[in-house]
């Protein structure tokens, strides 16, 4: 067996304690940590649920007045947008039909007045124009000029007025002509009515 020498700590006598002891161990320390810890556990666990929703957007704090606002306002613009619809959407073709049923009948020659007419030949018979100008003169018509549309390949013979005031002289010179196909353009700018003479015409 070893030996040690002999040093001063062999030299304890009898008597009371004296240095640090451990006191009475208190019942109930442990369950008072371990309720804090799941106390604490359960705040983080709530705040990082609540933060994920605002993040996520699923949860917002709008008041119950405001949350009917965004389907009020949609219903609002839906039906906005319906009433134009519903109100205006006959309006171009209403506004044709109105345009067709109300056409001025058509004009004498005696009521040409200053409104100047031409004939032009839209095809790639030649004469066409020539005859067309003959048969508006003889029925009392005055034709400032003839000549040659911008085309060959017209297949209708249209006569085409520029204002509206000027729609029942090209009802007349339709008439006198035998057509029927009276519009309003602005691509003939060279007289107030323009009869660009189709395959269809036959003089």
């Amino acid at each position: 067996m070893t030996r040690f020498p002999h040093d001063r700590f062999d030299d304890v006598t009898d008597g009371p304690r004296v240095g640090a002891h451990r006191g009475v161990h208190r019942r109930g320390r442990g369950w008072i940590a371990f309720a804090w810890a799941a106390l604490a556990t359960g705040v983080l666990v709530g705040i990082g649920v609540l933060v994920l929703a605002l993040l996520n957007g699923s949860y917002s704090f709008t008041g119950g007045g405001s949350s009917s606002s965004p389907s009020s306002s949609a219903s609002s613009s839906a039906t906005s947008s319906a009433s134009p619809s519903a109100g205006g959407s006959s309006g171009p073709d209403a506004g044709a039909g109105a345009g067709d049923a109300s056409s001025p009948a058509a004009a004498a020659p005696t009521d040409q007045g200053a409104t100047t007419v031409v004939v032009l030949n839209g095809t790639t018979t030649s004469g066409l124009a020539a005859n067309a100008s003959t048969k508006l003169t003889t029925a009392g018509w005055k034709v400032t000029s003839t000549g040659d549309a911008g085309t060959t390949g017209a297949t209708a013979t249209i006569v085409y007025y520029q204002q509206a005031s000027q729609a029942a002289v090209a009802q007349g010179v339709a008439a006198s002509l035998g057509v029927t196909a009276v519009q309003q353009s602005a691509a003939f700018p060279n007289a107030d009515v323009s009869v660009v003479l189709g395959a269809d015409y036959r003089g």
